[in-house]
């Protein structure tokens, strides 16, 4: 009697071509990489006023998807990296009570096609290859991710340029006297390049951005709206291999100036951790103002961030590192704008012990000063410290 044959069985093959990790998706020519990572985290935070908060939990989630498909016009990759983090204390809100706040996140989210880089990812203007291990927050532009189109243009050894369109990365709401102007809606998106060279040394790039800042602010005289600034900044970024000192060591780099685009400098809308007999808990950190001509005058800054990694032996490893940022808003006093000078300088220190692969284990401190000018602050330091436990599959 015939005898009707079971179907044959598809087992999952290994794909070697993009690393460790890879595997053909059955019936496809498609290899995909599944990993992740969880992390556990407590912090504690000098508090400045009574009703501060000084500790802090949080619990992060992440699962991200690498596919990749060999194809005559290059390698088209999609990847996606999904996060979700509970966070109370310190990391939900600086005061009142013990809140918690739960936060997902679609972190990354891109398509990459031969040179062309499609949806959310780490901005063109950090050097993603740069060896920075700090926990705590440090004054530079420490890949940020954004949404992005961008085409990336390899000239082979090493060598690449990128020219990418970008969400606009914004150090906060333009303000006039009184607070009475805005940041008015977005026309343009901020044109960001780089040049790039990556090798068995390290990796170097220098990055540039252009950025637009208007204002709702209208002038009665000229019956309009006030003109728009320019904003630019320009950076660089250099990791070094050390292998000399001991396997995985390296140094790092990072320098910026900004004129009408201090997101690129590190900064939000605010430097918190200060305090002051008028309880001053913050100062403003913003791109541009309407200056006492009634035109949008842009703000300046710089920064310098830097560290160093040393393994004391293969499973323990240190990081010390630290940054120093000034502002400048000039012609803001005599408008009678709410923002000021300042100067801020953050140093930290960290070791991991990571006893098997994949697992870290480790502490940081790290304190910081600003100097605010024309404010007397009764508290112009902050001590901070972390202890985290990561593990990445």
């Amino acid at each position: 009697l015939p005898v009707k044959k079971a179907a044959a069985v598809e087992y999952v093959r290994v794909c070697s071509t993009y690393g460790a990790g890879f595997f053909y998706i059955p019936g496809t020519e498609t290899c995909l990489r599944v990993s992740g990572r969880v992390r556990a985290e407590y912090q504690y935070l000098e508090p400045q006023f009574r009703e501060d908060a000084s500790i802090g939990f949080r619990a992060r989630g992440r699962v991200a998807l690498d596919a990749r498909t060999a194809t005559a016009y290059g390698l088209l990759r999609t990847y996606i990296r999904m996060e979700m983090d509970r966070n109370t204390g310190v990391y939900a809100s600086q005061t009142g009570a013990f809140a918690a706040n739960v936060s997902p996140n679609i972190a990354q989210a891109y398509i990459q096609f031969g040179g062309l880089t499609a949806g959310r990812s780490t901005s063109f203007f950090a050097n993603g290859d740069l060896p920075n291990g700090n926990i705590t927050t440090l004054r530079f532009y420490d890949y940020p991710d954004v949404n992005l189109l961008a085409y990336t243009f390899s000239f082979g050894n090493g060598f690449s340029a990128t020219l990418s369109l970008e969400e606009g990365s914004f150090a906060g709401n333009l303000l006039g006297a009184g607070d009475t102007a805005s940041t008015a809606g977005q026309r343009w998106p901020d044109l960001v390049g780089n040049v790039k060279y990556a090798g068995t040394w390290g990796s170097a790039q220098l990055s540039g951005a252009l950025h637009q800042s208007r204002s709702t602010a209208f002038d009665p005289i000229d019956a309009d709206f006030l003109d728009s600034e320019l904003g630019w900044a320009i950076g660089a970024q250099v990791g070094i291999n050390l292998p000399a000192l001991a396997a995985g060591d390296a140094l790092w780099f990072a320098a910026a100036y900004a004129d009408g685009a201090l997101g690129y400098l590190g900064f939000g809308s605010a430097v918190t951790g200060v305090g002051a007999s008028g309880n001053l808990r913050s100062v403003p950190v913003v791109d541009a103002f309407v200056g006492a001509d009634g035109d949008v005058e842009t703000a300046s800054g710089w920064q310098v961030a830097g560290g160093l990694r040393h393994y004391w032996a293969p499973t323990l490893r240190s990081n010390l590192h630290g940054s120093y940022a000034s502002v400048e808003y000039d012609g803001a006093a005599e408008a009678g704008v709410a923002v000021a000078d300042f100067d801020e300088w953050r140093v930290g220190v960290n070791t991991f012990w990571t006893p098997v692969s994949g697992l870290d284990i480790g502490v940081e401190v790290l304190y910081a000063n600003i100097d605010v000018e024309g404010v007397d602050l009764d508290e112009d330091d902050r001590w901070e410290a972390r202890f985290r436990i990561q593990r990445d599959f």
